[in-house]
């Protein structure tokens, strides 16, 4: 906006896990707030951690990062929650988008803040103070407690906020390192670890960066200490200069989604399953409508129908490729209807589109379609899935590694085949594989020598030609170091079949005793 200067809001949320797990179980302000104490405790690999807690536990002695055995010994009467960090973001992203009120876009300042561009929009809340202030009165209202701020840059109000007063502003014409000198060297934004180097260099406020190394000199003695620290978050250097705005800092904008959504609320409670089809068949209509509108089609619907007595009913489709086609949905859909119980009635029913893709208009001709009686192959493939299960209709397609049980994988029919190098196109695989490789008796001259003759299947075959070996080494990456080696074998018998077999270890690898000797295919 030419002529304005940047203004960023930065909203912090303290205590967002402790008022989001207030929140969801309908509690007081007290309860859960700032009552008994509460922590809300993660799974390491050491046991219980604590990632958030509020004021009662804090005072008691508890921090997050420790863990719950340690807090425990301090305060004993500590009550427990499982904390839920995708559910604390989920959140965090929707408050992103409410908060977009005060500004045209805002970003998530993750793991409990958002930032809002308010460049030029002040003067519609009556200034800068009093747009704090109704975003304190409005945060407040649900239930949230916050502290929030506005700055030039964002690393400004981010300081501001976190460290600073609460409803601090930082005006354009202001000296930012005169005015944020006395904050803290948190305030930077900085990983732990280099707050620890800092504290040990006597760097504890953002001043001592700003004086003792803001001429040219002290910088490159600081680069020089922070010169393999790449991310902005490990280089205080980077952080200094984002917040004063010398260097730019991107932020990444919160972008709403919107999904297509139809409902009828009815004006009398339906119990009769015709009923419900005649409503399931309207909503598809005005589905169709809707992504005809937006030029897209449905993968993923979701039909929620709402009882008298509170109970919420969900049924899940996903399709083989996007479509908008009524009858189709309504067909779908009807086979998972069957065990609906309505109870005293279902009063609301609503059909969204969770997952949408681009699909263009297409002219249809009529007279073809008139003569038409089959049907299409994602058609097909719905069909198949709603009645035998999502997991039963499968293709199978390659996939890069060396190991003949792992070189493909299964995915839906329809999904395109994933991007492949072609490094292990040279290899010549039989034209049948056993679904497990199956153990053999083998008669050889010499421990690493070729096969002379094999017992199969209670049948014994005599070797006259072999091919090999190809070695096939385990997956470093996946096994452990005692895995054995593969040599695989190309023969053919006295009758003319061939087959593939292996064997397992090489004599005196010290990875066990003898080798073994597997069949895994049979060749043309």
């Amino acid at each position: 906006m030419k002529g304005v200067s940047r203004r960023i809001l930065a909203i912090w949320l303290p205590t967002l896990a402790i008022d989001r797990w207030r929140l969801a179980r309908g509690c007081e302000r007290g309860e859960g707030a700032d009552g008994a104490p509460l922590a809300l405790v993660g799974e390491t690999a050491h046991g219980p951690r604590i990632e958030a807690l509020n004021a009662a536990a804090f005072e008691a002695g508890a921090r997050p990062g420790t863990m719950l055995a340690d807090a425990r010994a301090l305060c004993p009467s500590i009550a427990v929650a499982p904390a839920d960090p995708a559910g604390d973001l989920d959140f965090l992203e929707h408050f992103a988008l409410w908060v977009r009120r005060w500004g045209p876009w805002s970003a998530m300042d993750a793991p409990d803040g958002a930032l809002v561009d308010v460049s030029g929009v002040a003067h519609l809340f009556g200034g800068e103070a009093r747009l704090l202030a109704d975003v304190a009165r409005k945060v407040s209202a649900r239930g949230l407690l916050s502290r929030s701020a506005i700055a030039p840059t964002a690393g400004a109000a981010w300081a501001l906020a976190h460290h600073g007063a609460d409803g601090s502003i930082l005006a354009p014409d202001v000296d930012a390192e005169a005015r944020l000198a006395n904050l803290p060297a948190a305030a930077l934004r900085l990983d732990g670890d280099v707050l620890a180097i800092l504290r040990r260099l006597g760097l504890k406020r953002l001043g001592d960066l700003t004086t003792r190394f803001g001429s040219r000199d002290g910088r490159d003695a600081l680069h020089r200490r922070f010169r393999n620290r790449r991310s902005p978050a490990a280089n205080p250097l980077v952080r200094l200069d984002q917040l004063l705005g010398k260097v730019p800092e991107p932020l990444l904008p919160v972008v709403p989604q919107e999904m297509p959504l139809v409902q009828r609320r009815l004006a009398e409670p339906i119990r009769h399953r015709a009923l419900l089809d005649r409503v399931l068949a309207d909503l598809a209509l005005d589905m169709a409508r809707a992504l005809e509108g937006k030029g897209e089609g449905a993968r993923r619907l979701e039909l929620g129908m709402w009882k008298l007595d509170g109970e919420v009913l969900v049924r899940t489709l996903e399709l083989a490729a996007a479509t908008r086609e009524a009858g189709h949905i309504t067909r779908l859909f009807s086979e998972k209807l069957d065990d609906v119980d309505a109870g005293f009635g279902i009063e609301l029913v609503r059909l969204r589109a969770s997952w949408s893709q681009p699909l263009g208009l297409s002219q249809g001709d009529f007279e073809a379609a008139a003569e038409e009686h089959g049907t299409s192959l994602a058609a097909c493939i719905d069909r198949l899935s709603v009645r035998l299960g999502a997991q039963a209709v499968r293709r199978p397609v390659p996939h890069a590694s060396h190991l003949p049980e792992r070189a493909q994988r299964w995915q839906p029919p329809l999904e395109p085949v994933p991007p492949a190098q072609g490094e292990l196109a040279f290899h010549q695989r039989p034209l049948k594989m056993l679904e497990q490789a199956e153990r053999i008796s083998v008669l050889y001259a010499t421990p690493d020598g070729y096969p002379k003759t094999f017992r199969w299947r209670g049948q014994r075959h005599d070797v006259v030609r072999v091919e090999g070996p190809e070695r096939i080494a385990p997956e470093w990456w996946r096994e452990r170091s005692t895995v054995r080696l593969r040599d695989y074998y190309r023969i053919e018998d006295g009758e003319g079949r061939r087959y593939w077999i292996y064997r397992h270890g090489i004599a005196g690898d010290g990875r066990g005793g003898a080798p073994d000797w597997y069949l895994q295919g049979l060749c043309a």
